[in-house]
């Protein structure tokens, strides 16, 4: 089956569109590559893209999390053993890197890697071949590596936590994955990914509910959301109003109440004067007109509208379009002002 890498990375936003461009161009390369991005971003599936686009998708594809990994199993896990080597050693073992001959070994979060295992990987790196524990005949292996982390490599480096050498030896080309609240557009294509096709509808006021989040948790999260949905939904046409608010995720956690652009005192500094809003300033007689009913009537339910909306662009000007800010001027649910954005059509 021929590998769609479409159908694999999810997305139409611009960093996405340049990923995939770029992971295209790099896959048939043995170069090293370093994977960077916050932590649920996808970068295994990178990885495994890049495996499936080159010339050796028809061999292994081995991930391994250094991190998970206990760093006294580590070496025996990643370059194996001789029976005997230690105890509980009952017979040779094959390593990742044995594994994945001909093929692509992932190491992921490889930041966590000891200093001691560094100097083993980097010898592997430049000489292709590994040392099995408690064997003196080292192993050939031809393995292209890809390699990712959440952290900061250079920070480590200047901690002396991460050898600089082998920075520079998995560094070959680096591929830096964008968080999700930085391509919030593909949204809708990841949930119709991860809900299955045509299983559940999700209401508009949902989709612009999760394009206000902010996702820390990135895709991971967002595949939490969706199995949350799945394992709770009584109709496959979903409204914002009917998501318990165990399921959906926090967006006013969001909103850091010691920052210096949203803490309470800007906010209350900033609050609207409805005043402004209920009195018609070109009558020179605002106090005496400002609660009277003109001898025709009124349509009260128009007019509670328009004072609504009134209030909501004032609101979101005054906070510069952070639905959170207007909410809290509002004293309003994040959830609702964005029900009523919606339903007045105000985005």
């Amino acid at each position: 089956m021929t590998f769609k890498l479409n159908d694999f990375i999810v997305g139409n936003s611009p960093l996405i569109l340049e990923l995939k461009k770029l992971l295209t161009k790099v896959s048939d390369s043995d170069a090293s590559i370093l994977i960077l991005g916050e932590s649920g971003t996808g970068k295994e599936l990178v990885a495994r893209a890049i495996h499936n686009l080159s010339s050796r998708s028809s061999n292994n594809f081995i991930p391994v999390n250094c991190g998970a990994i206990p760093k006294d199993l580590l070496e025996s896990e990643l370059f194996g053993h001789k029976k005997g080597a230690f105890t509980g050693a009952y017979s040779d073992r094959k390593g990742r890197f044995h594994l994945a001959d001909k093929g692509t070994i992932f190491l992921d979060e490889i930041g966590d890697m000891q200093l001691d295992m560094q100097v083993k990987l980097l010898r592997v790196l430049q000489e292709k071949v590994v040392d099995p524990v408690g064997s003196n005949s080292p192993v050939k292996v031809d393995v292209r590596v890809v390699a990712a982390t959440h952290q900061n490599i250079e920070s480590l480096i200047k901690e002396g936590k991460f050898r600089e050498d082998l920075y520079y030896r998995i560094n070959v080309i680096p591929i830096e994955i964008p968080p999700l609240r930085s391509r919030i557009e593909d949204i809708d294509l990841l949930i119709n990914k991860f809900i299955e096709k045509n299983t559940i509808h999700f209401d508009d006021s949902v989709i612009a509910y999760l394009k206000a989040y902010h996702w820390p948790g990135n895709i991971r999260e967002l595949i939490n959301f969706t199995q949350r949905i799945k394992a709770i939904a009584n109709t496959n046409k979903i409204k914002l109003e009917e998501i318990p608010d165990f399921v959906l995720p926090r967006i006013d956690a969001d909103f850091n109440t010691n920052s210096e652009d949203n803490n309470i005192n800007t906010i209350k500094k900033e609050s609207i004067d409805f005043n402004d809003l209920l009195v018609d300033k070109n009558n020179d007689d605002n106090e005496d007109n400002s609660n009277s009913i003109p001898a025709t009537g009124v349509d009260l339910k128009k007019s509670v509208s328009d004072l609504e909306i009134a209030l909501i662009k004032e609101a979101l000007k005054k906070s510069d379009g952070n639905v959170s800010k207007a909410a809290k001027l509002l004293t309003l649910g994040r959830t609702t002002l964005i029900e009523k954005i919606n339903k007045y059509k105000l985005n």
